[in-house]
């Protein structure tokens, strides 16, 4: 019996050893069958192809178009917006943002940033945001306006409160 153990105990360090020493990775990525066809297009190909996710916003007279981040709190954003267009009253805070109250809470991918004019950030999960000036705190960026400035943004905003119509394209 105690020979027996001896070999068991030999044979399961032998093939400890000799998996520690396999010329095998440690990990293989599995193939998907999209790559077993010799036309197809690697996944990471397809995506770097694919166009960003524009968000439309329409303030008074002016449309711009905002390219949304890559981020959950945008994505549901986005999809919760192909349900159709949202129409807010978003009022002045602080002399630098328009904010609203969404009609339902999102989820947050909040970190220290600094914002800057054109920046869409969602606050505490259930309010919006369109930044015409710096701010600095805990937000979750949502988009970005196009090719815009904090003087054609507060041109566009104004004083007072506005409303904005939020779609995606």
């Amino acid at each position: 019996m105690r020979n027996f153990i001896l070999i068991a105990l030999f044979f399961l360090v032998a093939c400890s050893d000799a998996a520690s020493h396999s010329t095998q990775p440690e990990t293989q990525t599995p193939k998907s069958s999209a790559s077993k066809t010799p036309d197809a297009v690697p996944a990471s190909s397809s995506a770097q192809m694919e166009a960003p996710v524009k968000l439309k916003i329409h303030v008074n007279d002016t449309s711009f178009t905002a390219t949304l981040e890559e981020n959950s709190s945008a994505k549901t954003f986005a999809e919760f917006l192909t349900q159709g267009d949202m129409t807010l009253d978003m009022h002045d805070y602080g002399s630098f943002e328009k904010v609203a109250d969404l009609p339902r809470s999102f989820p947050r991918n909040d970190t220290q940033i600094d914002t800057d004019a054109g920046d869409i950030i969602l606050y505490q999960g259930n309010s919006i945001t369109i930044y015409y000036d710096k701010n600095s705190w805990n937000f979750t960026r949502l988009a970005r306006i196009d090719n815009v400035n904090k003087k054609r943004l507060q041109q566009i905003l104004g004083k007072g409160n506005v409303k904005a119509t939020f779609s995606v394209e």
